[in-house]
C-alpha cells in the first residue's frame, strides 16, 4: 500500500466539546458519526463519539486505530475523506472480518493482527509515520464476552481459555500450574481481589483432585470459598479480570503501547484512550500526568536542581469524560468507562519511568500482598 503524507488541517472537526464526571454536553463530531453512510458494525464502541472528537480527525490524516476489533472507531476516521487507517488487532477472528472493510476502503485501510507492543515497528515498517491521531479501547469486546468457547466470562459454560490470540499459555494453564503464592498475586494485584489467597489456597487444593478445565467449575469453586454477600457482582468477577489481565499481558501492552504512540505522534496529533477498570486508568492517567508536566512548578525544585523535560503532551479539558447516561442505560458495560486524551507537543518523546513501569507488572513477592 502507498502511504502519503497527511496533509494541512483542512476541513478539521469541531474541537471536542467533551465534559468530564458530571457534564451532560456531547462532543459535536457525534454529527459526522450519526452521518456516516458506510457499513454499521455489529458492535458499537463505548464513548464512541467522545473518542471521535477528542481525536480531532482532519482531512488527509493518518491514524492508528489499535484495537479494531468490530471497526467501530476506524469506520468514523474514514469517514472523513482522504483520510489512512492502520488498525491493529489481537484476534484473528476480528482480522478475518474485517477484511471486507478492508476491500471497502481501496487501500485506505490497513488491518494487521499484531499486539500494541508492536505498533510502533509495525508503523513505521509500513511507512505510516508520523502520525495525527492514535486511539485506544482497552479491555475485551462485548463479541468476545459473548462467545462462551472463547473463555472469557464465566455465565455461560466454556473452556477456561482466554487467550486474545489463541496461541500461548492458557487461563487453565496458569491456573493448574502456578504455585499458590503466584496465584495470589494474580488475583490481588490485576484483580484487587481481597480474598485472593484464600482463593488461591482453594485452587491449588481442588486441582490436585480434578485439573480447572471450565470456566463453569472454576466461577463456582471462587463462589463457593469467597462469596460477595455485599453485592450482586458475582464472587468470580475480580479473578477472571485477573486471569484475563495476566494471560493476556495487558497491562505491559499497554504501556508499551502508549511508549509507541508518544513517539509516532506528530505535533498537534491526539492520543485517545478508553479503559474500563482502574488499573488500567491508572497507567493511561500517570502516563498523561508525568508528560503534561502536571504538578511541576519551577519554585519546588531546589536551587541546581535538574528541571523536568518540556511536556511532550499538552492535557486539556475536565478528563476523565465518562458515558451519558443514556449510554449506559442502553449498555451496562459501559458504565465503568473513561476516557482521557491528550495533544502532541514537539518536545522529545520521554523515556519510560520505573515509577510508571512498576504499575504494569507484579510487585516483588515481597512486598504488599493480601
Amino acid at each position: 500500500m502507498s502511504i502519503q503524507t497527511a496533509q494541512p488541517q483542512l476541513s478539521r472537526l469541531d474541537e471536542p466539546a467533551l465534559i468530564g464526571r458530571t457534564g451532560s454536553r456531547r462532543p459535536r463530531a457525534a454529527r459526522l458519526v450519526r452521518s456516516m453512510r458506510m457499513t454499521s458494525a455489529p458492535h458499537i464502541p463505548v464513548l464512541r463519539e467522545e473518542a471521535i472528537a477528542a481525536l480531532g480527525i482532519h482531512r488527509g490524516g493518518r491514524y492508528i486505530d489499535a484495537t479494531f476489533g468490530a471497526g467501530g472507531y476506524t469506520r468514523a476516521i474514514l469517514a472523513q475523506p482522504e483520510t489512512r487507517v492502520l488498525a491493529f488487532d489481537r484476534d484473528q477472528t476480528a482480522v478475518k472480518a474485517g477484511q471486507t472493510l478492508v476491500d471497502e476502503m481501496s487501500g485506505r485501510l490497513t488491518l494487521v493482527e499484531a499486539r500494541f507492543s508492536q505498533l510502533e515497528d509495525i508503523a513505521r515498517t509500513q511507512g505510516f509515520a508520523p502520525l495525527d491521531g492514535v486511539v485506544f479501547d482497552i479491555g475485551v469486546s462485548s463479541m468476545q464476552f459473548d462467545q462462551a468457547a472463547r473463555g472469557f466470562s464465566f455465565r455461560a459454560e466454556g473452556p477456561l481459555d482466554m487467550r486474545m490470540e489463541g496461541r500461548g499459555r492458557s487461563a487453565a494453564d496458569i491456573v493448574n500450574e502456578a504455585d499458590a503464592e503466584t496465584l495470589a498475586d494474580i488475583l490481588y494485584f490485576y484483580g484487587e481481589e481481597r480474598a485472593a489467597r484464600r482463593i488461591a489456597r482453594a485452587i491449588v487444593h481442588d486441582r490436585e483432585i480434578a485439573p480447572f478445565t471450565t470456566t463453569r467449575a472454576l466461577a463456582e469453586m471462587i463462589a463457593r470459598v469467597a462469596p460477595n454477600r455485599a453485592s450482586d457482582i458475582h464472587p468470580a468477577t475480580k479473578s477472571f479480570q485477573a486471569l484475563r489481565i495476566a494471560v493476556n499481558d495487558e497491562l505491559q501492552e499497554l504501556l508499551k503501547g502508549l511508549l509507541g504512540a508518544e513517539r509516532l505522534l506528530t505535533e498537534g496529533g491526539r492520543l485517545v484512550v478508553v479503559t474500563f477498570h482502574s488499573l488500567e486508568d491508572r497507567i493511561v492517567k500517570q502516563f498523561l500526568a508525568e508528560r503534561c508536566g502536571r504538578g511541576e512548578t519551577g519554585s519546588r525544585r531546589l536551587p541546581g536542581e535538574t528541571p523536568p523535560p518540556p511536556p511532550s503532551f499538552v492535557c486539556e479539558g475536565r478528563q476523565p469524560v465518562t458515558p451519558a447516561p443514556a449510554e449506559t442505560a442502553a449498555n451496562p458495560r459501559a458504565r465503568s468507562a473513561k476516557l482521557r486524551y491528550a495533544t502532541r507537543t514537539a518536545a522529545a518523546p520521554y523515556p519510560l519511568d520505573e515509577r510508571l513501569a512498576r504499575l504494569a507488572r507484579l510487585p516483588d513477592r515481597d512486598k504488599g500482598k493480601a
